[in-house]
């Protein structure tokens, strides 16, 4: 796979989240992508591939988290960083860390509250047509929830830590990144959305390698969006 690279040096003292299970072939490749002063925090979530020592062996802090579902996965590196800023980042290869470098300036110099980016398919096979479309109907259900006209949930975000954890999320599946949109929304974040290159997988995919998968997460997704907005801390004032 081709990297991209970027042109502007990447501010320091950033967080990378990957949650992982069983990505021992995409691991090299995404671990040399990380922006160089920033820290890779890989979360195995039960890899039996050897994930988790290829991970420490190219320089990443590992995190392990026993129960599975990949909310947990991501929680648990949320809660292990101690960066000012957390990115998140799928392991699979299917998304160039790199890229991650503009959405942290926009959080850093406060033009955006939440940076997301809106995955482009590069090739066939990237984005199977089952996966669009239930990730369409969840924008659409999104847009009717909470006002914000976005146009994918991807996994490449990028927030500060501290408002991240007063949001208090509660989901430990497939609705974590939804659930932090929605509550972000519900604070008053501004959201922002980017353009990313989406390329094929690393491995079959856990969630939307199928239509049954890819039916669980939607029906875990639209479990958050009829949750009843929640309490969120805004400006040190819960609300």
């Amino acid at each position: 796979m081709k990297a991209v690279t970027t042109s502007s040096p990447p501010p320091p003292g950033v967080d990378v989240v990957l949650p992982c299970l069983d990505e021992a072939e995409a691991l090299p490749w995404v671990l040399a992508r990380i922006p160089a002063g920033w820290r890779a925090l890989v979360v195995d979530n039960g890899s039996t591939d050897g994930s988790a020592d290829i991970a420490r062996g190219l320089g990443a802090s590992v995190i392990h988290e026993a129960r599975r579902g990949f909310g947990a996965a991501c929680h648990a590196g949320l809660t292990a960083a101690t960066a000012d800023i957390v990115c998140f980042c799928d392991c699979d290869a299917s998304l160039d860390p790199s890229l991650l470098v503009p959405f942290v300036d926009e959080v850093a110099d406060g033009r955006a509250d939440l940076v997301l980016g809106r995955r482009r398919p590069q090739g066939r096979g990237a984005w199977p047509a089952h996966a669009r479309a239930g990730n369409l109907a969840l924008a659409r259900m999104l847009r009717r929830r909470t006002g914000l006209r976005l146009r994918d949930l991807g996994p490449l975000r990028a927030a500060r830590r501290e408002p991240l954890l007063a949001l208090g999320l509660t989901d430990r599946r497939s609705g974590y990144p939804l659930q932090m949109v929605v509550r972000a929304a519900d604070a008053g974040w501004r959201v922002t959305e980017h353009d990313v290159p989406y390329l094929p997988r690393s491995g079959a995919s856990k969630v939307t390698g199928t239509w049954r998968g890819t039916w669980q997460a939607v029906r875990d997704m639209s479990r958050v969006l009829n949750e009843a907005p929640a309490s969120v801390e805004v400006g040190g004032v819960r609300r």
